[in-house]
């Protein structure tokens, strides 16, 4: 079990993961700001009676500050687009915009856990289903052009048309190819002259199974 220093450093170090300044924890916590300095100094021994409600703010089991839970299901916020994105055809979406927020444990984000460039979405369609489901969750983390690779799965739009594909390019041609079961589905090619938006890399997908 942790003890009243470990507890304080946990706490400091979950804050500042999830981007809580020390002047916001003391307001959601319900404490004076001095009396948190005091506890990170260790001029005052951390209020075990009170670590519910720090487990509450911080969006951690009890358990994981006390030190009992192995495991440490800490989970963090992400921007959520409501919205799916096209795995088939693309749909029009009237705009990419932040809507929502999603909460995510760490130990699915993996290296991505707390990067505030990811935001999440669902897919729609049948065209990737050799890879993902349709309904499954994607992270996207916007990318520069010149960092996205042939065989990078993306995220990406003609005039507001939404879409997720694997990206290859030959040449002056931009090609988004499928990874699908249903053969009505086909590579999408496009010259890098024409107004295709790439919106992001597919860094992470999460697949429900049956």
């Amino acid at each position: 079990m942790n003890d009243s220093k470990t507890i304080i450093e946990l706490v400091f170090k979950l804050a500042d993961q999830k981007k809580i300044t020390m002047t916001e924890l003391a307001k959601r916590v319900g404490v004076a700001k001095s009396s948190l300095s005091r506890y990170k100094s260790g001029e005052r021994d951390f209020p075990i009676n009170d670590i519910g409600t720090y487990a509450k703010v911080l969006n951690v089991p009890v358990e994981y500050l006390l030190g009992l839970d192995n495991v440490g299901s800490v989970s963090q916020d992400y921007n959520f687009l409501p919205t799916a994105i096209s795995a088939g055809l693309p749909i029009n979406i009237e705009g990419i915009m932040q809507a929502d927020k999603v909460s995510l444990p760490d130990s699915i984000m993996g290296k991505w856990a707390g990067n505030k460039e990811i935001y999440v979405t669902k897919i729609s369609g049948d065209s990737m289903d050799k890879v993902m489901s349709d309904g499954s969750l994607i992270a996207v983390k916007p990318v520069m052009l010149d960092e996205i690779k042939n065989g990078d799965m993306i995220v990406f739009s003609d005039n507001h048309e939404y879409s997720v594909k694997y990206y290859h390019r030959k040449g002056d041609k931009l090609i988004f190819k499928p990874s699908s079961n249903n053969e009505a589905h086909y590579d999408q090619t496009y010259s890098v002259d024409e107004n295709i938006t790439i919106h992001g890399k597919v860094v992470l997908y999460i697949v429900e199974l049956d």
